[in-house]
């Protein structure tokens, strides 16, 4: 899908009286997921026991 496709899928899925600060943050998000989850495609996500590892000093 084409990104200007998929940011008018986006917008269109929010309420009509989104403000323009949730409407940037809505595609901000959408674009991360995006990213992660091609990352995880490719081989390149952690799991969770090393993601366990890294956040043990935050989690005490």
């Amino acid at each position: 899908m084409l990104n200007k496709e998929k940011a008018k899928q986006v917008i269109d899925s929010l309420p009509n009286d989104v403000s323009m600060d949730e409407i940037i943050q809505s595609l901000y998000v959408n674009i991360k997921f995006a990213h992660a989850e091609k990352e995880i495609r490719e081989g390149k996500g952690v799991s969770q026991v090393k993601a366990k590892k890294k956040l043990e000093k935050w989690l005490k």
